[in-house]
């Protein structure tokens, strides 16, 4: 026999309820009792509720689980088959969500004691007024309110921590791509942020979790001055500060810009961004060079035409012969500069990539013939030996023919340059694996170490005594080195100071039908 009271003992008010809860908020009626069934249903329906009704703990299940929008059940304790305790503890497991009541007429502190345990927000003892079920169920209502809002925050928290979460990662993943440096510092100085990027500043630094003052970490004095002004002034600096040589050496452009909150106008601490300008800075160097190279090598000849056509205008010179001479050397000095300008226009074409190539195969003696014959006049003129000793049948290399010649034709002109009176000049060669080996010896002046690191750098020329009256531009080798570099080929040079230099060049060969490969020797 369940604890029941009749449908009469729950009388509709005689004033309508409303107001006091939620509309069309869902309520369940679990009471194996018809009466009780009908008799919440009418009060509830009355207030602007929607009422469901089940007469079994099974049967309320069903229903929950059917209707996820229910949100409050009111629950006898004493029906048959599963008790109220049971259900309670079914919905805390099933319908965490639910706010649970006791509706019984057996209430006692035992009872409350479990049924709290299992999940019951509050009792209501029968008989009850609907003022008293009205009351109880807006509790109730406001209970799963808060349910719903403290879930909806929750997600809300989580929804923006992980936002949060994912704009950190994104904000750190681009900061660690980045390949210039950058530290963020705190308003005290502690280093908050950097990039791996900015690990050539900071090579002391430990992965650990604690912050670090920059003063601690990094090895720049002039850059920790930078960040420290930026932070006590609150002004944007930028900077070039060159590295210690122990960090390498390098230019780095410092660009340190403090960080200032809008609203309240407090200093938050500075953001440095490490940009490398070496090559920069070797660009700029070399346009010095350039200048200066231009200013003396087009000065000196260009003094010395205007000297002698002047000489020759004013009438000075009444020799024929001696008017020659001057005409000779002014033609000398002119063909200089014409040289000078051909190489810079090739180092252009070279490094703008718009030099017109006809790749076809060469014959690599023949080519060096050709150089020898054209160089034939300036090595008489010199006291210079040329010797020509290439074998003949030595695999095609499919290349410019110009650009094989210039190649070849610098290298033999600083051989016959660089030489002395009386010395010579021989090309030999061989077929070398996969490469034509060709080697180009002189008995000149030999270069120092020094000279051969820098050798084939643009505008450089080794500065010695014995060299001083010798003209060039410092481009011819570096154009070498460009046009072995393009057929994937190699250089080498082997010198001692005034022995002599043997410059060594490894062209890719093509082998016609036929023939063997040889094979590479050691030094290739």
């Amino acid at each position: 026999m369940s604890d029941g009271v009749a449908d009469e003992a729950i009388q509709s008010p005689t004033t309508q309820i409303t107001g006091d809860v939620e509309a069309r908020s869902k309520v369940i009626v679990v009471d194996d009792e018809a009466g009780i069934r009908r008799g919440c249903q009418r009060v509830l329906t009355a207030a602007g509720l929607e009422v469901l009704t089940a007469e079994s703990a099974e049967q309320a299940l069903a229903v929950v689980e059917r209707d996820p929008d229910i949100e409050v059940a009111l629950v006898d304790l004493r029906m048959p088959g599963m008790g109220g305790m049971e259900l309670l503890s079914e919905l805390s497991r099933r319908a965490p969500d639910v706010v649970r009541v006791v509706i019984t007429a057996y209430a006692t502190i035992e009872s409350a004691i479990e049924a709290t345990r299992r999940g019951a927000f509050d009792f209501l003892a029968k008989p009850f007024t609907p003022e008293d079920l009205i009351r109880l169920t807006n509790k109730a209502l406001e209970q799963a309110r808060l349910i719903r809002e403290h879930k909806r925050l929750q997600a809300e928290r989580e929804r923006r921590l992980l936002e949060l979460a994912t704009e950190q990662s994104r904000l750190r993943s681009v900061v660690n791509s980045m390949a210039d440096g950058v530290l963020v510092c705190n308003s005290e100085g502690a280093l908050v942020l950097h990039n791996p990027a900015a690990l050539r500043v900071m090579p002391h630094l430990q992965p650990e979790a604690t912050l670090h003052s920059v003063e601690e970490v990094v090895a720049s004095e002039e850059l920790r001055q930078t960040i420290r002004e930026a932070s006590e002034t609150h002004t944007r600096l930028s900077r070039e500060i060159q590295l210690p040589p122990d960090l390498g050496g390098q230019w780095v452009l410092a660009d340190v810009a403090p960080v200032v909150d809008e609203a309240s106008g407090a200093f938050l601490g500075t953001v440095t961004v490490l940009r490398d300008i070496t090559e920069l800075r070797r660009v700029e160097q070399v346009k010095a060079q350039f200048v200066n190279m231009v200013a003396h090598e087009l000065r000196a000849p260009l003094a010395a035409i205007d000297g002698y056509l002047s000489v020759l205008v004013e009438g000075l010179v009444t020799s024929p012969e001696k008017a020659r001479e001057m005409m000779v050397r002014s033609r000398q000095r002119l063909k200089a500069l014409l040289d000078l300008v051909s190489d810079l226009l090739d180092v252009a074409r070279m490094e703008a990539g718009t030099v017109r190539r006809e790749i076809a195969l060469q014959r690599v003696e023949e080519v060096v013939a050709e150089v020898l014959e054209l160089m034939q006049p300036t090595a008489q003129a010199a006291s210079v030996q040329l010797h020509n000793a290439l074998p003949a049948g030595l695999p095609g290399v499919e290349a410019d023919r110009e650009e094989l010649i210039r190649l070849f034709g610098n290298l033999v002109s600083n051989a016959v340059k660089y030489n002395r009176p009386g010395g010579s000049v021989t090309v030999t060669g061989t077929a070398d694996g996969p490469y034509v080996r060709v080697d180009i010896t002189d008995t000149g002046l030999g270069i120092s170490e020094e000279g051969i690191r820098n050798l084939f750098t643009e505008f450089y020329r080794e500065k010695r005594r014995e060299t001083s009256q010798i003209t060039g531009t410092g481009l011819g080798l570096s154009i070498v080195k460009r046009i072995v570099d393009f057929y994937h080929g190699r250089l080498d040079v082997q010198s001692k100071l005034d022995e002599g230099s043997t410059f060594s060049v490894w062209l890719p060969c093509v082998f016609e039908p036929g023939e063997a490969t040889p094979e590479a020797s050691p030094a290739s």
